[in-house]
Order: C-alpha cells, then structure tokens, then sequence
C-alpha cells in the first residue's frame, strides 16, 4: 500500500480517471535497467524516478565531456570528467530518494550484462551504437524482457518497444545486418539538444505504459519523428521467421 506521502506526491497522475491505484503499486515495484546516461537517459530516467517507479540499474561506460552538457540534463559543469552512470546516480539519489539507484560506471557486456538484464522488469536503451544494441537485444531475448529502444540525431528520433516473450519482433528483425560499428550519432552528426529530450521523455512514457499496462503501447511498432518539420509517422515492426536472434524463442 501507498503510504499518505507517495499518495500526495502522485495525486497529480492519479488523478487521470485510468491511471490506478495498482498502476502507481506497480511502478513502486519495478526495477528497470538504463543503459546509456546521456541525451535519451537524462530525461528518461528523471522521469521514471520522478514517476514512482522503485529501483533504477543506470548504465553507461563513458565519463562526462563539456559538449554533453546542452543535452545531457543529468549532468552540470562540475560533472565533467566523472563517471556518466555515478553523476546520474548522485543527482537522482538526492532528488528522489524513493527511487533505488546503482550504477554500472563500466561498460555493460557478458555475463554482468545478461545478469542485469535479468534482474530487472524491463531494459530501455538510449546508447548511440549498434553492438551494444544488438548485445541488450539478445540478453533480453534470452531473459525474456521487454526492450524500449530510442535514438536521436539532426532534428530526428525513433522510438520502439521489443518484448519477443510476448510474441513480439526483436531488434534485429528491424535491422537484420548488425551493421556498421556506430549507428547515426550526435558526436558526428550533430543534435538539437530537445529533440533528444523529446525522445527521452517519449521513452519514459513508453516504459511507464509497458510496466504498468495504462494505454496503448509501441510494442512491436516504430515511432519515427522529424522534429524540425513536426513530421511523424508509425510503422509496424514484423517479427522475421528466420531472424537469428529469436527465431527460436516463443
């Protein structure tokens, strides 16, 4: 049960006539993995804290650069240089001190990637390169985990939510070549800082209705957006019979 307090602090959200009691029970109950810290994870993960829900894993290798800082909102000028995944933490923590918070302040891969993943209720993904993205595709595959996946880059973003337990597609039936080394990223191709806000906002809200079930989720579509135009679109993702990733899961 809530106590007086969370009534109070989420009476704002609760207050929508569909958005429940046990909605609010289950957000406090959810762990989530963020992968990535950076433009999508700052405003994805203030939000989930902020949200309700009950303990974040914050992942990300790489330490704060001075050109991070007009997007990456977790993040000031006295973070440059630390630990992306320890400055996330810290800020969170003293914001929201319901929330759970750890960190992982190397990069997330074998054996620690897959028992992260399968710690959690649901991974988001806001890295900016294809082999962490089909490496957090393939332990959530394996762990049976929904995956909401965002990009940003220019003036455009995609968002996505992957959850092959259900019957879903995987990421790799979205992309079937693994590619090249780094997807289309902000370092070399430039970013408006709130469009990568909008897509981190957007992906919070994605996980927020994965979680707990309230509206109409992107599982198994794409949301792509040109946010300089206000262009946007959705397309179904099919799930790939002969996809090698999850042909084989049910």
């Amino acid at each position: 049960m809530l106590s007086d307090r969370e009534l109070e602090q989420y009476s704002r959200q609760l207050m929508l006539p569909d958005f429940t009691l046990e909605y609010q029970e289950r957000l406090r109950a959810s762990w989530v993995l963020v992968v990535g810290c950076g433009g999508l994870g700052s405003p994805l993960a203030i939000y989930l804290a902020a949200a309700g829900v009950g303990r974040l894993i914050l992942a990300d290798g790489d330490t704060v650069e001075r050109t991070n800082l007009h997007r990456q909102i977790l993040h000031g000028e006295a973070d440059i240089g630390r630990s992306k995944a320890a400055s996330a933490a810290a800020l969170i923590g003293a914001h929201y001190p319901d929330c759970r918070v750890s960190q992982f302040t190397e990069k997330l891969q074998g054996e620690a990637l897959n028992q992260a993943v399968s710690s959690v209720n649901l991974v988001a993904d806001g890295t900016d390169n294809y082999p962490t993205r089909f490496a957090l595709s393939r332990a959530c595959i394996r762990a049976r985990k929904p995956l909401v996946s965002a990009a940003a880059a220019r003036s455009e973003g995609q968002l996505a939510t992957f959850d092959v337990a259900s019957g879903g597609a995987c990421y790799r039936c979205l992309y079937p070549q693994e590619g090249a080394n780094t997807a289309l990223s902000c370092r070399d191709n430039g970013v408006l800082g709130p469009v990568v806000g909008v897509l981190g906002t957007l992906q919070a809200l994605e996980v927020i209705k994965m979680l707990t079930g309230w509206g109409d989720s992107l599982r198994s579509r794409m949301l792509m957006m040109d946010l300089r135009s206000y262009e946007q679109s959705i397309v179904s993702i099919a799930r790939r019979p002969d996809c090698p990733d999850c042909k084989e899961s049910v």
